[in-house]
Protein backbone atom coordinates (compact mmCIF):
# COMPACT_ATOMS: atom_id res chain seq x y z
CA UNK A 1 0.00 0.00 0.00
CA UNK A 2 1.46 3.32 -1.10
CA UNK A 3 -0.31 6.41 0.26
CA UNK A 4 2.11 8.84 -1.36
CA UNK A 5 -0.06 11.36 -3.21
CA UNK A 6 0.27 11.56 -6.96
CA UNK A 7 0.77 14.91 -8.69
CA UNK A 8 -2.91 14.88 -9.72
CA UNK A 9 -4.02 14.23 -6.14
CA UNK A 10 -1.84 17.03 -4.84
CA UNK A 11 -3.42 19.36 -7.41
CA UNK A 12 -6.89 18.24 -6.31
CA UNK A 13 -6.11 18.97 -2.66
CA UNK A 14 -4.65 22.39 -3.51
CA UNK A 15 -7.63 23.32 -5.70
CA UNK A 16 -10.12 22.34 -3.01
CA UNK A 17 -8.18 24.14 -0.30
CA UNK A 18 -8.48 27.29 -2.40
CA UNK A 19 -12.17 26.75 -3.09
CA UNK A 20 -13.09 26.27 0.55
CA UNK A 21 -10.97 29.18 1.77
CA UNK A 22 -12.86 31.45 -0.64
CA UNK A 23 -16.40 30.07 -0.47
CA UNK A 24 -16.70 28.38 2.95
CA UNK A 25 -15.41 30.91 5.44
CA UNK A 26 -16.46 30.66 9.08
CA UNK A 27 -18.86 33.54 8.39
CA UNK A 28 -20.51 31.50 5.63
CA UNK A 29 -20.77 28.49 7.95
CA UNK A 30 -22.47 30.63 10.62
CA UNK A 31 -24.86 32.09 8.06
CA UNK A 32 -25.81 28.61 6.85
CA UNK A 33 -26.75 27.62 10.40
CA UNK A 34 -29.87 29.76 10.07
CA UNK A 35 -30.99 27.89 6.94
CA UNK A 36 -30.91 24.17 7.78
CA UNK A 37 -27.11 24.18 7.88
CA UNK A 38 -26.97 24.35 4.09
CA UNK A 39 -25.28 26.86 1.80
CA UNK A 40 -26.77 26.62 -1.74
CA UNK A 41 -23.97 28.78 -3.16
CA UNK A 42 -21.28 26.42 -1.86
CA UNK A 43 -23.26 23.42 -3.09
CA UNK A 44 -23.40 24.98 -6.54
CA UNK A 45 -19.63 25.45 -6.53
CA UNK A 46 -19.06 21.84 -5.48
CA UNK A 47 -21.31 20.42 -8.18
CA UNK A 48 -19.84 22.71 -10.83
CA UNK A 49 -16.39 21.47 -9.88
CA UNK A 50 -17.60 17.89 -10.28
CA UNK A 51 -17.11 16.74 -6.70
CA UNK A 52 -20.24 14.58 -6.82
CA UNK A 53 -19.65 13.41 -10.37
CA UNK A 54 -16.18 12.20 -9.40
CA UNK A 55 -17.81 9.42 -7.36
CA UNK A 56 -19.49 8.00 -10.48
CA UNK A 57 -17.89 5.73 -13.07
CA UNK A 58 -16.92 7.09 -16.47
CA UNK A 59 -19.53 4.88 -18.17
CA UNK A 60 -22.25 6.98 -16.50
CA UNK A 61 -20.64 10.35 -17.17
CA UNK A 62 -18.55 10.64 -14.00
CA UNK A 63 -14.85 10.87 -13.30
CA UNK A 64 -14.35 7.32 -12.11
CA UNK A 65 -12.32 8.58 -9.15
CA UNK A 66 -10.92 6.16 -6.58
CA UNK A 67 -12.21 6.10 -3.02
CA UNK A 68 -8.84 7.51 -1.98
CA UNK A 69 -9.46 10.51 -4.26
CA UNK A 70 -12.86 11.01 -2.62
CA UNK A 71 -11.30 10.78 0.83
CA UNK A 72 -8.76 13.49 -0.02
CA UNK A 73 -11.60 15.70 -1.28
CA UNK A 74 -13.81 15.32 1.79
CA UNK A 75 -10.82 15.84 4.09
CA UNK A 76 -10.70 19.40 2.78
CA UNK A 77 -14.48 19.62 3.21
CA UNK A 78 -14.01 18.67 6.86
CA UNK A 79 -11.33 21.29 7.40
CA UNK A 80 -13.86 23.95 6.39
CA UNK A 81 -16.81 22.22 8.12
CA UNK A 82 -18.45 22.87 4.75
CA UNK A 83 -22.22 23.48 5.03
CA UNK A 84 -23.14 21.14 2.17
CA UNK A 85 -23.82 17.36 2.17
CA UNK A 86 -20.86 16.33 0.05
CA UNK A 87 -20.24 12.92 1.65
CA UNK A 88 -23.90 11.90 1.51
CA UNK A 89 -24.23 12.97 -2.12
CA UNK A 90 -21.09 11.08 -3.13
CA UNK A 91 -22.24 7.93 -1.32
CA UNK A 92 -25.69 8.08 -2.91
CA UNK A 93 -24.20 8.72 -6.36
CA UNK A 94 -21.86 5.76 -6.02
CA UNK A 95 -24.74 3.54 -4.86
CA UNK A 96 -26.89 4.53 -7.84
CA UNK A 97 -23.92 3.92 -10.13
CA UNK A 98 -23.43 0.40 -8.76
CA UNK A 99 -27.12 -0.38 -9.17
CA UNK A 100 -27.18 1.00 -12.71
CA UNK A 101 -30.12 3.30 -11.98
CA UNK A 102 -30.81 6.10 -14.48
CA UNK A 103 -31.13 8.65 -11.65
CA UNK A 104 -27.34 8.70 -11.52
CA UNK A 105 -27.31 10.96 -14.59
CA UNK A 106 -29.39 13.54 -12.71
CA UNK A 107 -26.88 13.45 -9.87
CA UNK A 108 -23.91 13.87 -12.19
CA UNK A 109 -25.51 16.84 -13.94
CA UNK A 110 -26.41 18.48 -10.63
CA UNK A 111 -30.09 18.42 -11.53
CA UNK A 112 -31.06 16.61 -8.32
CA UNK A 113 -29.53 16.14 -4.89
CA UNK A 114 -29.99 12.58 -3.68
CA UNK A 115 -29.00 11.30 -0.25
CA UNK A 116 -29.09 7.92 1.48
CA UNK A 117 -30.66 6.87 4.78
CA UNK A 118 -27.97 5.08 6.75
CA UNK A 119 -30.45 2.94 8.68
CA UNK A 120 -33.55 1.05 7.50
CA UNK A 121 -36.95 2.64 8.01
CA UNK A 122 -38.70 1.49 11.19
CA UNK A 123 -42.50 1.62 11.45
CA UNK A 124 -42.62 3.55 8.19
CA UNK A 125 -40.10 6.25 9.16
CA UNK A 126 -36.42 6.67 8.34
CA UNK A 127 -34.98 8.71 11.19
CA UNK A 128 -32.12 11.20 11.16
CA UNK A 129 -31.51 11.01 7.42
CA UNK A 130 -28.40 13.07 6.55
CA UNK A 131 -29.23 15.89 4.10
CA UNK A 132 -32.87 14.86 4.41
CA UNK A 133 -33.83 18.48 5.04
CA UNK A 134 -32.46 19.72 1.71
CA UNK A 135 -32.21 16.76 -0.70
CA UNK A 136 -34.68 16.15 -3.52
CA UNK A 137 -34.82 12.39 -2.93
CA UNK A 138 -33.43 9.72 -0.65
CA UNK A 139 -32.48 6.06 -0.96
CA UNK A 140 -34.10 4.16 1.92
CA UNK A 141 -34.29 0.49 2.91
CA UNK A 142 -38.02 0.04 3.43
CA UNK A 143 -39.85 -3.24 3.97
CA UNK A 144 -37.03 -5.30 2.51
CA UNK A 145 -36.54 -3.15 -0.59
CA UNK A 146 -34.14 -0.33 -1.39
CA UNK A 147 -36.39 2.49 -2.53
CA UNK A 148 -35.63 5.84 -4.16
CA UNK A 149 -38.31 8.18 -2.84
CA UNK A 150 -39.04 11.85 -3.51
CA UNK A 151 -38.93 13.89 -0.30
CA UNK A 152 -41.49 16.60 -0.97
CA UNK A 153 -44.05 16.45 1.83
CA UNK A 154 -42.29 13.54 3.54
CA UNK A 155 -39.66 15.24 5.71
CA UNK A 156 -39.72 16.50 9.25
CA UNK A 157 -36.66 18.54 10.12
CA UNK A 158 -35.29 18.99 13.63
CA UNK A 159 -32.63 21.05 15.38
CA UNK A 160 -29.36 19.40 16.31
CA UNK A 161 -26.02 20.22 17.92
CA UNK A 162 -24.14 20.55 14.64
CA UNK A 163 -26.80 22.53 12.74
CA UNK A 164 -26.90 19.73 10.15
CA UNK A 165 -29.71 19.42 7.57
CA UNK A 166 -31.15 16.27 9.15
CA UNK A 167 -34.75 15.11 8.79
CA UNK A 168 -37.02 12.19 9.58
CA UNK A 169 -38.55 10.79 6.40
CA UNK A 170 -42.04 9.31 6.38
CA UNK A 171 -42.59 6.38 4.03
CA UNK A 172 -46.21 5.78 4.96
CA UNK A 173 -48.15 5.06 1.81
CA UNK A 174 -45.02 4.35 -0.24
CA UNK A 175 -45.57 1.34 -2.49
CA UNK A 176 -43.08 -0.33 -4.85
CA UNK A 177 -42.85 1.65 -8.07
CA UNK A 178 -45.73 3.83 -6.92
CA UNK A 179 -45.88 7.59 -7.55
CA UNK A 180 -42.78 9.33 -6.29
CA UNK A 181 -40.92 6.09 -5.51
CA UNK A 182 -38.94 3.41 -7.33
CA UNK A 183 -37.46 0.12 -6.16
CA UNK A 184 -33.72 -0.09 -6.78
CA UNK A 185 -33.09 -3.52 -5.26
CA UNK A 186 -35.00 -6.08 -3.22
CA UNK A 187 -34.30 -8.93 -0.81
CA UNK A 188 -30.71 -9.75 0.14
CA UNK A 189 -29.38 -7.55 -2.66
CA UNK A 190 -31.04 -4.50 -1.07
CA UNK A 191 -29.45 -5.12 2.31
CA UNK A 192 -26.04 -5.81 0.79
CA UNK A 193 -26.20 -2.60 -1.26
CA UNK A 194 -27.03 -0.51 1.81
CA UNK A 195 -24.25 -2.16 3.81
CA UNK A 196 -21.69 -1.26 1.16
CA UNK A 197 -23.00 2.30 0.98
CA UNK A 198 -22.70 2.49 4.77
CA UNK A 199 -19.07 1.40 4.52
CA UNK A 200 -18.49 4.19 1.99
CA UNK A 201 -20.09 6.69 4.35
CA UNK A 202 -18.05 5.54 7.34
CA UNK A 203 -14.82 5.68 5.34
CA UNK A 204 -15.43 9.13 3.86
CA UNK A 205 -16.78 10.60 7.08
CA UNK A 206 -13.63 9.37 8.83
CA UNK A 207 -11.58 11.41 6.36
CA UNK A 208 -13.85 14.42 6.93
CA UNK A 209 -13.38 14.12 10.68
CA UNK A 210 -9.61 14.01 10.22
CA UNK A 211 -9.78 17.27 8.28
CA UNK A 212 -12.05 18.80 10.92
CA UNK A 213 -9.71 17.77 13.72
CA UNK A 214 -6.62 19.02 11.90
CA UNK A 215 -8.09 22.48 11.42
CA UNK A 216 -9.34 22.59 15.03
CA UNK A 217 -5.83 21.76 16.23
CA UNK A 218 -4.40 24.58 14.10
CA UNK A 219 -6.89 27.00 15.65
CA UNK A 220 -5.90 25.86 19.13
CA UNK A 221 -2.18 26.10 18.44
CA UNK A 222 -2.53 29.58 16.94
CA UNK A 223 -4.41 30.73 20.03
CA UNK A 224 -1.85 29.45 22.55
CA UNK A 225 0.87 31.24 20.62
CA UNK A 226 -1.01 34.54 20.87
CA UNK A 227 -2.43 34.30 24.39
CA UNK A 228 0.04 35.36 27.09
CA UNK A 229 0.22 34.72 30.81
CA UNK A 230 3.03 35.71 33.17
CA UNK A 231 4.68 37.45 30.24
CA UNK A 232 4.98 34.37 27.98
CA UNK A 233 2.72 32.56 25.47
CA UNK A 234 0.59 29.98 27.25
CA UNK A 235 1.73 27.46 24.67
CA UNK A 236 5.12 27.42 26.37
CA UNK A 237 3.58 25.72 29.42
CA UNK A 238 3.90 21.94 29.38
CA UNK A 239 0.34 21.47 30.65
CA UNK A 240 -0.87 23.21 27.49
CA UNK A 241 1.69 22.05 24.94
CA UNK A 242 1.76 18.32 25.75
CA UNK A 243 -1.98 17.63 25.28
CA UNK A 244 -1.84 19.48 21.96
CA UNK A 245 1.12 17.33 20.91
CA UNK A 246 -0.86 14.22 21.87
CA UNK A 247 -3.70 15.54 19.72
CA UNK A 248 -1.39 15.86 16.72
CA UNK A 249 -0.20 12.28 17.20
CA UNK A 250 -3.79 10.98 17.38
CA UNK A 251 -4.72 12.82 14.19
CA UNK A 252 -1.74 11.37 12.34
CA UNK A 253 -2.93 7.88 13.24
CA UNK A 254 -6.52 8.69 12.31
CA UNK A 255 -5.49 10.07 8.93
CA UNK A 256 -3.36 7.05 8.09
CA UNK A 257 -6.19 4.68 9.02
CA UNK A 258 -8.77 6.70 7.06
CA UNK A 259 -6.61 6.70 3.94
CA UNK A 260 -5.88 2.99 4.37
CA UNK A 261 -9.62 2.30 4.55
CA UNK A 262 -10.16 4.36 1.40
CA UNK A 263 -7.40 2.46 -0.39
CA UNK A 264 -8.85 -0.89 0.72
CA UNK A 265 -12.29 0.03 -0.65
CA UNK A 266 -10.84 -0.40 -4.14
CA UNK A 267 -7.79 -2.61 -3.63
CA UNK A 268 -8.57 -4.96 -0.72
CA UNK A 269 -12.34 -5.44 -0.72
CA UNK A 270 -12.19 -8.30 1.80
CA UNK A 271 -10.97 -5.89 4.50
CA UNK A 272 -12.79 -2.78 3.30
CA UNK A 273 -15.76 -3.01 5.66
CA UNK A 274 -13.59 -3.83 8.65
CA UNK A 275 -11.21 -0.93 7.98
CA UNK A 276 -14.09 1.49 7.34
CA UNK A 277 -15.47 0.77 10.80
CA UNK A 278 -12.04 1.07 12.41
CA UNK A 279 -11.32 4.34 10.60
CA UNK A 280 -14.63 5.90 11.58
CA UNK A 281 -14.32 4.83 15.20
CA UNK A 282 -10.75 6.08 15.57
CA UNK A 283 -11.35 9.33 13.67
CA UNK A 284 -14.53 10.01 15.62
CA UNK A 285 -12.79 9.55 18.96
CA UNK A 286 -9.78 11.59 17.82
CA UNK A 287 -11.88 14.46 16.44
CA UNK A 288 -13.89 14.69 19.65
CA UNK A 289 -10.78 14.66 21.83
CA UNK A 290 -8.84 17.13 19.68
CA UNK A 291 -11.68 19.64 19.42
CA UNK A 292 -12.28 19.39 23.16
CA UNK A 293 -8.61 20.12 23.84
CA UNK A 294 -8.48 22.97 21.34
CA UNK A 295 -11.58 24.49 22.89
CA UNK A 296 -10.20 23.95 26.41
CA UNK A 297 -7.06 25.99 25.77
CA UNK A 298 -9.30 28.92 24.81
CA UNK A 299 -10.69 28.91 28.33
CA UNK A 300 -14.23 30.28 28.62
CA UNK A 301 -13.83 32.07 25.29
CA UNK A 302 -14.02 28.76 23.41
CA UNK A 303 -17.74 28.37 24.04
CA UNK A 304 -18.59 31.84 22.75
CA UNK A 305 -20.31 31.81 19.37
CA UNK A 306 -17.94 34.37 17.82
CA UNK A 307 -14.98 31.98 18.26
CA UNK A 308 -14.53 29.51 15.41
CA UNK A 309 -13.44 26.63 17.61
CA UNK A 310 -16.99 26.02 18.85
CA UNK A 311 -18.05 25.30 15.25
CA UNK A 312 -15.59 22.40 15.18
CA UNK A 313 -16.38 21.17 18.70
CA UNK A 314 -20.09 20.91 17.90
CA UNK A 315 -19.68 19.27 14.51
CA UNK A 316 -17.17 16.72 15.75
CA UNK A 317 -19.95 15.35 17.94
CA UNK A 318 -22.83 15.82 15.51
CA UNK A 319 -21.17 14.24 12.46
CA UNK A 320 -20.36 11.03 14.29
CA UNK A 321 -23.86 10.67 15.72
CA UNK A 322 -25.48 10.81 12.28
CA UNK A 323 -24.68 7.10 12.03
CA UNK A 324 -23.85 6.18 15.61
CA UNK A 325 -21.26 6.36 18.35
CA UNK A 326 -17.63 5.48 17.45
CA UNK A 327 -17.91 2.50 19.79
CA UNK A 328 -20.57 1.03 17.50
CA UNK A 329 -18.18 1.31 14.57
CA UNK A 330 -15.58 -0.68 16.50
CA UNK A 331 -18.21 -3.36 17.09
CA UNK A 332 -19.03 -3.35 13.39
CA UNK A 333 -15.34 -3.80 12.55
CA UNK A 334 -15.05 -6.65 15.04
CA UNK A 335 -18.10 -8.34 13.53
CA UNK A 336 -16.51 -8.13 10.08
CA UNK A 337 -13.26 -9.59 11.40
CA UNK A 338 -14.87 -12.38 13.44
CA UNK A 339 -17.79 -13.11 11.17
CA UNK A 340 -20.30 -12.47 13.97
Amino acid sequence: MDLQLSAEQEQLVAALAGLYSKHASSEAVRKAESSDGFDPALWGRLTEMGLVAMAVGEANGGWGATTLDLALAVEQHGRAVGPAPLVEAQVAARLLDRLGDPAVSEVVSGERMITVALHPAVDGTARGVPAGAVADAAIVLHEGALVLVDLDGRRQTFENLGSLPLADISLHGVSPDGPGARVLAAGPDAGAALERATDDWLCLTAASLVGLGARALEIGVDYVKERHAFGVPIGSFQAVAHPLADSATALDGARFLALEAAWAADEDIDRAAELAGMAFGFAGDAARAVTAQALHVHGGYGFMMEYDIQLYWRRARAWTNVWGEPSLAYRRAAAMRLGA
